[in-house]
């Protein structure tokens, strides 16, 4: 398979239509671990500038999805298409490998443990792959690293280490992390799990802040009040598959599905009340 940009296939029964602005396309996408099926035949298209939010229980396949976009994990079975790079799942060879790792560097992942170097400064973490991944020289490096980190709020913060730092600045390094590397998708997947309440709302507002600039994002999360907030759609994933999707404020306000009003009730329950509907314009943004 080489990596090369290829015409929109026609859209399988029960995805989207393709867009113009297609971003990414993931068709009848499978993986398992073992006798285990993860994900099930998933189908998804995501625009250039749209936010997707990822929600469903535990083991319902939200971050496998996510790590397979970036092949972190190797699907067995379908096609992941990233920019003009498309890659058929389950094959081998040069070729392949190749249109693999131009998928990767055309995404940035922020993992809910940070993953950052311990033995870094901040500075230096920011650099690490932009430098050995992607050869830009250290200088220029170090400049987008200082720009990235005063994007992110933590310019003061430039040579400390990470156990230096709060949960919530951890994270924010990492998403500065990801974004020196350029890419044109961002991945997140439940960024804000690990963090106490209280620093939350600042890796938040970074991620809002993000969305605001026409960045493309999946993410998977619980944040409800994100969700209602930033997505343009929502996905209800459960046992491999998704149960449905739309605005937050149809998924939210009127689901359809028996098991996606189950788990919404539990979802609201834990954070205090049901998101509030929000106002779009024509092309279906916040406003």
């Amino acid at each position: 398979m080489t990596a090369k940009p290829t015409e929109t296939a026609a859209a399988p029964s029960g995805s989207q239509a393709p867009s113009s602005d297609e971003l990414v396309k993931v068709e009848r996408l499978h993986k398992a671990f073992g006798d285990h099926q993860v994900l099930k035949g998933i189908d998804l298209e995501v625009r250039s500038g749209e936010v997707v939010v990822l929600l469903g229980p535990s083991g319902s396949g939200k971050s496998t999805l996510l790590r397979c976009i970036n092949f972190l994990e190797e699907p067995q079975k379908g096609l992941i298409k990233v920019g003009g790079t498309e890659v058929i799942c389950g094959s081998r060879g040069r070729d392949y490998r190749k249109a693999v790792m131009a998928v990767r560097m055309r995404c940035g992942m922020v993992f809910q443990d940070f993953n950052l170097y311990p033995h870094m400064s901040v500075t230096e973490n920011v650099i690490e792959s932009p430098i050995h991944v992607a050869g830009v020289p250290r200088r220029v490096a170090r400049e987008k690293a200082a720009a990235l980190l005063e994007q992110v709020g933590l310019s003061d913060r430039a040579n400390y280490f990470p156990s230096q730092l709060s949960g919530g600045q951890k994270q924010r390094v990492a998403i500065a992390r990801a974004l020196a590397m350029e890419p044109e998708l961002m991945l997140f997947d439940e960024p804000t799990s690990a963090l106490d309440p209280e620093l939350i709302g600042d890796v938040l507002m970074v991620m809002k802040d993000l969305a605001a600039s026409g960045m493309t994002m999946i993410v998977v999360t619980h944040e409800m009040g994100f969700a209602r907030d930033v997505a343009d759609r929502a996905i209800l994933m459960d046992d491999g598959v998704f149960l449905e999707q739309g605005t937050p404020e149809q998924l939210f306000g009127s689901p359809q599905h028996e098991r996606s009003k189950t788990f919404l009730r539990h979802i609201i329950k834990d954070n205090g009340s049901a998101p509030e509907p929000v106002t779009r314009d024509d092309e279906g943004r916040v406003v």
